[in-house]
């Protein structure tokens, strides 16, 4: 299975030369230290900045400069602060191309919920509604099961909903996947894991068509 890191390292390869980027809280701020150099990204934080760098090397983090989850960031040369109702401004007029966000559960026919567990205390929903009402194009990075082992990938989302209809690509620990109307559609297995094994903890409608490529991270 992978970690995070080689959750993020994958979802890096989706990223394209010229696109504008918002890194969602948890795994995808990872993404930021895996993109390609000399690929011309830029990276927008919901927060205010646009042209964010990797995360800095220890002794040389600047408390001011924070991403939307509140980590340490560095910025690229070009870079430019602005308030957050100018933030949203971007993002509500469809001028972020890629979303990479984490999930709570993510139904076959591409909702997601990863704002609220009902019962538990939550800081609020963030950029995320926003984010999946506008954006391009949608990738998740998340874990294919629960602590208990349970399925993420579900037929239908059993929390409060973020966005209906909107998840285009998932990257879990296991596989990526489309999402497309007939149900999640397996691209990819993670090195060392069989197809029977997502089989097994994939709880929505699963495609799968020939065989299976592993990842490449590299």
């Amino acid at each position: 299975m992978l970690d995070k890191t080689g959750i993020a390292k994958r979802i890096a390869k989706e990223v394209k030369n010229g696109y504008y980027v918002n890194l969602g809280i948890g795994i995808p701020t990872l993404v930021a230290n895996y993109i390609p150099q000399g690929m011309d990204v830029v990276l927008q934080s919901e927060n205010g900045l646009l042209g964010m760098g990797p995360f800095p090397f220890d002794g040389e983090e600047d408390a001011d400069l924070i991403n939307a989850g509140k980590q340490t960031i560095t910025t690229l040369p070009g870079s430019a602060f602005f308030d957050s109702a100018m933030s949203f401004g971007m993002i509500r007029s469809c001028k972020v191309d890629l979303t990479i966000l984490g999930a709570m559960e993510v139904s076959d026919n591409g909702d997601i919920a990863n704002w609220k567990i009902p019962g538990k205390m939550v800081k609020g929903m963030g950029g995320a509604m926003d984010l999946v009402a506008s954006a391009k194009n949608i990738i998740v990075a998340m874990q294919h099961v629960n602590k208990a082992g349970e399925s993420k990938l579900l037929p239908k989302c059993s929390l409060p909903l973020t966005g209906v209809g909107c998840v285009k690509k998932i990257v879990t620990e296991l596989a990526v996947l489309d999402v497309t109307p007939q149900g999640f559609k397996l691209l990819e297995r993670a090195p060392g894991i069989s197809v029977e094994q997502i089989k097994n903890a994939t709880l929505g409608r699963l495609i799968i068509e020939g065989d299976i490529p592993e990842m490449q991270l590299d």
